[in-house]
């Protein structure tokens, strides 16, 4: 095996993620495209770990977020709570609408949506003298790919729920809306909603 050169392993055997490029800067080490990895599960094992989550595959992390699909404390329950594998074939069927329509590797679009879709800012609470301040402040890199990928999951939950389009369809459409940062998309929607916010508590 010393002479031969190793096979690539491909997600979900079909797309090459080692070439992927990060463009922005701050979120390069908190988006994971491991390439060694054909189906991304973790199985937990960085739950009790501090920060460990940026190690987690992106598309492993997108499927977690389609799976909070229960009510606003009790969220990994209902149609979709736990089931990992459903909504792990439902990305992969939703990337495969992806590169049907755009002819482009789909996990660098869903990149693309992310970093789009990723807010800058924020606004925290501040009590001062017995008042209530609310203040702009910078989002931490790894807290930027958690809220681009809730606005992404959030806006596919509205866009099927009581709606005959299936979830694969609304989430290819969602990730491509958000990866040419179209203002149609609601991920985009709340990214622009949450930084204006911020800007007037500045």
């Amino acid at each position: 095996m010393s002479g031969k050169e190793q096979p690539k392993i491909l997600l979900f055997n079909k797309w090459d993620t080692s070439k992927i490029e990060i463009a922005d800067l701050g979120l390069q080490r908190v988006i994971s495209l491991n390439p060694a990895v054909s189906i991304p599960i973790s199985f937990g094992r960085h739950e009790h770990q501090r920060l460990k989550k940026a190690d987690v595959n992106i598309i492993e992390r997108l499927a977690n977020k389609l799976m909070h699909f229960g009510k606003k404390y009790a969220k990994n329950t209902g149609r979709m709570g736990g089931k990992k594998a459903k909504t792990l074939n439902v990305v992969k069927t939703a990337l495969e609408i992806i590169h049907l329509e755009t002819n482009k590797n789909p996990v660098e679009l869903l990149v693309k949506a992310i970093e789009n879709s990723s807010p800058n800012e924020d606004t925290t609470r501040i009590v001062y003298g017995g008042v209530v301040y609310h203040v702009s402040v910078d989002v931490a890199p790894l807290r930027r790919v958690d809220l681009a990928l809730k606005f992404i999951a959030e806006g596919v939950r509205e866009s099927t729920y009581s709606n005959p389009q299936i979830i694969e369809e609304a989430l290819a459409k969602e990730i491509i809306l958000a990866a040419n940062n179209d203002m149609s998309s609601h991920a985009i929607k709340k990214k622009n909603e949450q930084e204006r916010i911020a800007m007037s508590s500045r």
